[in-house]
């Protein structure tokens, strides 16, 4: 099964596509969706949904997980992930896939084994999984991996 994991915003969106059976994982790709701070906001908006529709065509994920929202200590940047979250859920809807939100706390224990790792942790598990040679980056991306290798985890409902 193909699964996409999107770490999402509005400056750097990461995306990673995984291939999973059972509990043996194997990297497809990942990256980020990068908009620039120069153009409208709208402009920026419409990027990211045409790149992430462009890669779910591209790939044919069946599945899709997105790292849920949460608002820590700066509600403008919140705000501006959320509008990010809104396009990306349009367009995983528009391909007609089904989707996951997971929190933080939840890619973590499921990657790591502890809810609290540090992101230097859940990257290294990444690696491990997926077996790869290096630390996949941008951090983005890394993430968008690790939401993937959770939501193949986890079942969605039908």
């Amino acid at each position: 099964m193909i699964v996409l994991g999107i770490d999402p915003g509005l400056a750097f969106t990461g995306y990673g596509f995984i291939d999973s059976s059972k509990n043996r994982f194997k990297h497809i790709a990942h990256g980020t969706i990068e908009t620039n701070n120069t153009i409208p906001q709208g402009a920026r908006l419409a990027v990211i949904y045409e790149k992430i529709s462009t890669l779910i065509q591209r790939y044919s994920p069946e599945q899709v997980g997105i790292e849920a929202l949460y608002f820590a200590k700066n509600t403008s940047s919140g705000l501006l992930v959320a509008q990010a979250l809104g396009v990306i859920l349009l367009a995983v809807e528009h391909h007609k896939l089904p989707i996951r939100e997971v929190a933080p706390n939840t890619v973590k224990k499921t990657v790591t084994g502890v809810a609290r790792a540090e992101k230097v942790q859940v990257q290294h598990c990444v690696k491990i999984l997926l077996g790869l040679q290096d630390i996949p980056k941008p951090d983005h991306a890394a993430d968008a991996l690790a939401i993937a290798i959770t939501t193949s985890q986890t079942t969605l409902p039908v």
